[in-house]
């Protein structure tokens, strides 16, 4: 079938936004996020520091972390605009950050944890609009990335369910 042969399935009447339009109503979206929650980049820059410097003294997933980060700066350059894009829809981090986590030893125990510490740095340090705002979206976050690991395990995980790494079967030493 040639292209004057197909049948238009949809049709668009009015022509795209030019860019300077869709950047003047990002701004506007960003604007009014930061309006309503309290968010903004001075925020963002605090909960990730103070959240990652809990995350290194962490006993149980500070390792994770430490294991493949030798330099935090460029850590936490990325993940405050991971944050920045998450939480006021700036678009900033054009990342990927499911292949990242992909091959982490990591499952439902480590999400949690990292749940916790995050909840808690941000009720910590943000006001109360902006805490609920970023757990939201870090429970969301955390939901995928669990889900993506467990796929990954060539684990399907059902509604309500959680993954869990296969542990090695216990024997009593020799």
């Amino acid at each position: 079938m040639t292209a004057p042969d197909r049948t238009v399935a949809f049709r668009i009447d009015k022509p795209l936004p030019d860019r300077a339009e869709a950047a003047a109503r990002r701004a506007e979206a960003v604007q009014r996020i930061r309006d309503e929650t309290g968010v903004d980049e001075a925020l963002i820059d605090a909960l990730v520091e103070g959240f990652y410097a809990r995350v290194r003294d962490d006993d149980f997933i500070g390792p994770i972390f430490a294991e493949r980060i030798e330099d935090w700066g460029p850590h936490l350059a990325q993940m405050k605009l991971f944050w920045s894009s998450v939480a006021l829809s700036t678009g900033v981090y054009q990342g990927r950050p499911m292949p990242k986590h992909l091959p982490l030893p990591i499952d439902a125990r480590h999400f949690d944890r990292w749940l916790q510490i995050f909840e808690a740095t941000a009720r910590d340090l943000c006001p109360p609009a902006a805490a609920d705002h970023f757990i939201v979206r870090a429970r969301r976050i955390a939901e995928s990335l669990e889900l993506g690991v467990a796929n990954a395990n060539g684990v399907l995980v059902g509604p309500g369910e959680r993954y869990r790494r296969p542990e090695p079967a216990w024997t009593p030493e020799g």
